[in-house]
């Protein structure tokens, strides 16, 4: 797996301001690997194609919205995540084989572990797409029993409400506007899209009460996350879910396996946050 010739790449749309490149180059570098990793510009009509032509330089690919849903139907296998929440955002190319993974949950739980959140018991979850899919099972990870499920149409979070049956999480629709009255839960997650504004501010006890996990990081801070952080609440940016869901991505390409801890792998991850910087 040293081959200088050995290709990687980030797929998505639009896909210039990705900081992937920079995460995984870094990584590499420190590995002592000669690998290259590219951004790719890709929309969801192409993504299986691209991906059913890749020929043997290629090791693997990460994947942004819209295309963790659309690059499924062309894999062989995928893990268990990916089979839950249905969205792969990580394809390894292994002799022959298009093996897609999740690594986003792993990234959400352990960036919230260095926030000091190990467990929890009540989240309020903001949006619908992928990301929150991914955020329902990390957060049944942690302990999560309810879920309130935040949405501008709370019709269409059917599919998270069966999620949550799968994984022991009661979800709950409402409309985004609950957030102005909620009452105090453990962690709130939102998903929307940066700079998206929700377009009502949130109670003055769920400020109080709940860490806020706002997974975009450019631009930052974005409308929720500003007035959390006026209020003086407790706030996370997307950057740690970035950087380790990224590591888990290197775990992949270079040992197959997400849970196939790197050598040295805490000088690897540093060199990956200061590439952040």
């Amino acid at each position: 797996m040293s081959d200088r010739a050995t290709r990687l790449g980030v797929l998505g749309s639009p896909i210039a301001h990705s900081k992937s490149p920079g995460l995984h180059l870094a990584a590499y570098r420190r590995l002592g690997l000669e690998w290259s990793y590219e951004r790719v510009e890709m929309d969801g009509a192409g993504v299986g194609e691209y991906v059913r032509t890749r020929d043997a330089t290629w090791r693997g690919l990460s994947l942004t919205m819209p295309l963790k849903y659309d690059v499924v139907p062309a894999l062989d296998e995928i893990d268990v995540v990916a089979r839950l929440t249905g969205a792969a955002n990580t394809v390894l190319l292994d002799d022959g084989r298009r093996l897609g993974f999740n690594t986003d949950v792993g990234g959400i739980v352990r960036s919230l572990a260095e926030a000091g959140l190990h467990e929890a018991r009540s989240a309020i979850i903001v949006g619908g797409g992928a990301t929150a899919a991914s955020a329902l099972v990390a957060v049944a990870e942690l302990g999560v029993a309810h879920v309130r499920l935040l949405l501008r149409r709370p019709e269409a979070g059917e599919p998270l409400v069966e999620l949550g049956r799968s994984v022991g999480v009661v979800v709950e629709p409402e409309h985004i506007g609950a957030l102005a009255d909620a009452a105090p839960v453990d962690l709130v997650v939102s998903t929307l899209p940066g700079g998206t504004d929700a377009g009502v501010a949130a109670s003055v006890d769920l400020v109080g009460g709940a860490l806020l996990l706002d997974v975009a990081y450019a631009p930052w801070p974005t409308p929720l996350a500003s007035h959390w952080i006026i209020a003086g609440g407790r706030v996370i940016d997307g950057s740690g879910m970035l950087l380790h869901q990224a590591l888990l991505q290197v775990r992949i390409f270079v040992g197959g396996d997400p849970a196939a801890v790197l050598p040295d792998e805490a000088a690897v991850l540093d060199v990956m946050r200061e590439s952040l910087r």
